[in-house]
């Protein structure tokens, strides 16, 4: 599998990523014995990148992330998590986590992005996964944070990644904009962009892409499937957009995304994970996986072959915008290192 490099930093990704939120048991339970499982069969498969966050199951994620990895060479992978919700007692437990995780909720997530927040984040991290260090540390979504973010947050990380405790810092959002502001305004090496360069939302295009490709800077593209809308070879009403019911003038935008996947030998969710890597800036996509059963499906599709035509096919026909760079091939990109 390919590898990356983020910016001017020594940190490199593979192509595709695991991203641990579901083994933290995100809107259903995973059994543990399944969590191990796909991350063994993501280590097999040659995936070396593993994202994380304290938010994911109130600590649950950290744990079997670094319960699989702990006896790994740890220089043969790369390990991300976040700062900025500390894990603090929840002194009204009502039983399950109301945040979409199915755990117990005897802790509750506290904002802080301040510099004691940071390290104390950090601290608790390496504690939960036990393991020596992070190689890469975000901000987790500080929409409503900028100020602490930028002038507290992001110099204590830049501070820690300047003594060589963490390899590359950033920032990780739903949105674009902001991330474009992290890019330009501080000293963030990267940033994990959420669902804004998919094949139904190029906004990107519009403030971070240009700002990471001008500064040379990376980005990491997750929720490329839209929340599920575009995870399937045929699109339906009911799936998901964003989190909500996709609207109908959305579906059915979909299944003509999808009429021309298939003319062209390819699928729908293929092309999702390819879609990202036609801009230079995008170094990995990362997606979620909870099974070993879903490792090897996102594997098979990110292998798949990609003609240089369906971009070009979907611009001519207006389902995705004209600006979008030229490509960089399909399948096994060829601009690995």
């Amino acid at each position: 599998m390919g590898h990356r490099k983020i910016g001017d930093t020594p940190v490199e990704l593979t192509e595709l990523g695991f991203g641990a939120s579901v083994i933290g048991n995100l809107y259903r339970v995973t059994p543990a014995h399944d969590a191990q499982a796909a991350i063994e069969t993501a280590w097999d498969a040659g995936i070396r990148y593993f994202d994380t966050a304290p938010h994911y199951g109130l600590g649950l994620s950290e744990r079997r992330l670094g319960a699989a990895l702990r006896d790994r060479p740890r220089d043969t992978y790369v390990i991300s998590s976040k700062v900025g919700r500390l894990l603090v007692p929840n002194e009204r437990p009502a039983g399950i986590d109301p945040e979409g995780f199915v755990v117990r909720d005897d802790l509750r997530r506290q904002w802080d992005f301040s510099r004691d927040g940071v390290l104390r984040s950090i601290e608790t991290t390496l504690e939960r996964t036990g393991l020596d260090r992070l190689d890469i540390v975000y901000l987790h979504d500080p929409d409503a944070h900028w100020r602490q973010a930028s002038e507290e947050a992001m110099p204590a990380l830049a501070e820690l990644r300047d003594q060589g405790v963490i390899g590359a810092i950033g920032a990780g959002m739903n949105q674009s904009a902001m991330l474009a502001r992290f890019l330009r305004e501080t000293a963030a090496d990267l940033v994990m962009l959420a669902g804004r360069y998919t094949l139904l939302d190029q906004s990107a295009l519009d403030d971070v892409l240009p700002a990471a490709q001008e500064l040379g800077k990376s980005v990491v593209a997750v929720g490329v499937f839209n929340s599920g809308l575009l995870s399937r070879d045929r699109p339906a009403e009911g799936m998901k957009y964003d989190y909500q019911d996709a609207p109908p003038a959305l579906v059915a935008r979909a299944q003509a995304i999808a009429d021309v996947c298939a003319a062209h030998g390819t699928t729908l969710p293929a092309a999702a994970i390819a879609f990202p890597h036609t801009h230079p800036t995008v170094i990995n996509v990362t997606l979620g996986m909870r099974t070993p059963e879903q490792v090897v499906r996102n594997v098979e599709l990110q292998d798949q072959h990609i003609p240089q035509d369906l971009w070009d096919d979907l611009r001519a026909q207006g389902l995705i915008r004209s600006d979008m760079p030229e490509g960089h091939a399909g399948g096994r990109y060829s601009r690995c290192l």
